[in-house]
Order: C-alpha cells, then sequence, then structure tokens
C-alpha cells in the first residue's frame, strides 16, 4: 500500500506538484550543501592541477636551460 495507495483520491497536481515542492522546500537545504560541496571540491581540484601543471613547467623550462651540461635522467 505503498505510494499510489497513499495518492489514489487526490487531484494530479497534489502529486505532481504540491508533493514535490514540500520535498524540495525540506530537502532544499541539503541538496544545495551538496551541491556547493561537489562544486568546491571541483574547483579546488582544477586549481591543485594548474599549480602542478605550473611548477612542473617551471622545473622543466628552467632545468632545461641551466643544466644543459648534465645528463636529463640525473637529479
Amino acid at each position: 500500500m505503498a505510494g499510489k495507495g497513499i495518492f489514489a483520491g487526490l487531484p494530479w497536481w497534489v502529486t505532481w506538484v504540491v508533493v514535490p515542492v514540500i520535498l524540495i522546500v525540506v530537502f532544499g537545504g541539503l541538496i544545495a550543501s551538496a551541491v556547493s560541496v561537489l562544486i568546491s571540491l571541483l574547483f579546488k581540484v582544477l586549481i591543485a592541477a594548474a599549480l602542478i601543471a605550473g611548477v612542473v613547467y617551471l622545473v622543466r623550462r628552467f632545468n632545461g636551460s641551466s643544466s644543459s651540461s648534465s645528463s636529463k635522467g640525473d637529479w
């Protein structure tokens, strides 16, 4: 008796308008905070990737020009 039994005698707009609005009002803060955390995490990952790529670029650029006499495999 779950699902359709509860909404059997009610108009369509209760099932398709009122119930989703109530759920969004009740769980809206939770949904917004979850989306905010995901966007924040994605932004931090992109910043970290850009910083690592910049460091690798700078090390390769200055390492290649300053120590041309040493071998490439040597640290």
